[in-house]
């Protein structure tokens, strides 16, 4: 029996939710009332909305199909998986995205899609969407495209032309994970793909001699997402990943999934799922990566088994481990040292550095900042405040351990 559009609709949303590079930062800024068409985008993001039951659902967040060809054994869509398979045709994910638009729910789109047939084909249905909402019906809302690595990288170049965001799911946190979990995937031929990327988003932020801007090219840039906690791969081997990540290919951002258990799974996975609190963690070690002028080895230097400590975030955990560092004088420190104590944040730094040219800046003067002077303290010293001996106390951790919590015995 044919399944109606509502049905189709539940489970191929309901599948999509596996995948968390969805984010909608980095577009440039596109307004209908100004140039005409139908939707807005801006580069700081878009509107939200909520479902009744609370999930965030700014973006119609969909997959063109969850047949696929491949059998990765993580993934919930797998060809020997026994989920109940739907499909779109591209027409109607274009009329459900401006359906969904007209009626103020969404403000853009993410569209992915297992691989039928082949990932020409796949890829061919993918832009046809995009480039019909673009072209056809003057859609300028958000639009983020999962491409297909082994694509033809025409249909590639036509995805960036009519997307905001790209993205190509690296899949594993290492190459032997990869071919221990999904063979029929090569990544070397992921990263190829992402470096022509990476060079047509590139160019596309040219101007040539003349000032003429270039054909525009995936103007929030493109994203990656790896699955945590399925293989061996420590944290140490999933940041020094992610930092080849953002150096090789510039990407805007790496999402961090945590694997969880899936029907009919794979003797290969593991029986139970990571802690959630590790994917936390790894955003971050992840924010403080690209904000705080940390280097990813840095943050797994002082565990040995190279995972991130679970009860405290990484930057108090590194300040712990590092201790003859501190105290620093917040009247005298560079920028650099400031941004690596334990509650400054990056807009309280820049506050502590304009305000330190006029006048000392006091301890109690933080507070006003929405810093945490019980986290700051052991780390600072200023005019009227010496951690003397507190910095090098020996329980010094237990003052920022979470406390026990009662066990969930049923």
């Amino acid at each position: 029996m044919k399944k109606t559009l509502s049905q189709r609709l539940a489970i191929l949303s309901d599948a999509a939710k596996y995948d968390a590079s969805c984010a909608s930062s980095g577009s440039t800024r596109r307004d209908s009332a100004k140039s005409g068409g139908l939707g807005s985008t801006t580069g700081n993001g878009i509107c939200h909305s909520y479902t009744p039951d609370g999930r965030c659902v700014s973006l119609l967040k969909i997959l063109l199909t969850n047949f696929c060809v491949y059998d990765c054994a993580y993934c919930i869509n797998r060809s020997s998986s026994n989920v109940e398979r739907a499909r779109f045709t591209p027409e109607e994910v274009v009329w459900l995205t401006l359906e969904f638009y007209r009626r103020n729910c969404i403000e853009g789109l993410f569209l992915s899609s297992g691989i039928i047939r082949s990932s020409d084909h796949t890829m061919e249905q993918l832009v046809q969407v995009a480039r019909d909402l673009r072209l056809k019906h003057g859609f300028r809302g958000y639009i983020h495209l999962k491409t297909i690595p082994d694509a033809s990288p025409r249909l590639l170049e036509e995805a960036g032309r009519y997307a905001d965001r790209l993205s190509i799911n690296v899949e594993m946190p290492t190459v032997a994970g990869l071919e221990q979990y999904a063979p029929q995937k090569k990544a070397r031929g992921i990263r190829q793909a992402m470096g022509e990327m990476r060079l047509k988003i590139d160019a596309g932020k040219d101007r040539s001699h003349t000032g003429r801007r270039a054909e525009r090219f995936s103007p929030g840039g493109q994203s990656t997402q790896m699955i945590v906690g399925a293989d061996a791969a420590s944290d140490q081997d999933v940041l020094a990943s992610s930092a080849n990540l953002y150096g090789s290919y510039g990407l805007r951002r790496v999402y961090y999934s945590a694997f969880s258990p899936i029907p009919d799974a794979s003797a290969l996975l593991p029986a139970t799922s990571p802690p959630l609190q590790r994917e936390h963690r790894l955003y971050q070690a992840d924010w403080l990566f690209r904000f705080y002028g940390f280097a990813f080895g840095e943050l797994t230097a002082g565990r040995a088994d190279g995972m991130l400590d679970l009860e405290l975030d990484p930057k108090l955990a590194w300040a712990l481990d590092n201790r003859a560092l501190f105290p620093l004088d917040l009247n005298r420190a560079p920028k650099e040292m400031l941004l690596r104590v334990p509650g400054l944040g990056v807009k309280a730094v820049a506050a502590i550095l304009r305000a330190r040219r006029h006048q000392a800046v006091r301890l109690e003067d933080l507070a006003r900042l929405n810093v945490s002077i019980r986290k700051v303290r052991p780390f600072v010293q200023t005019p009227g405040w010496s951690p003397a001996r507190l910095t090098d106390r020996h329980d010094l951790r237990s003052l920022f351990s979470p406390a026990p919590q009662q066990m969930n015995l049923l």
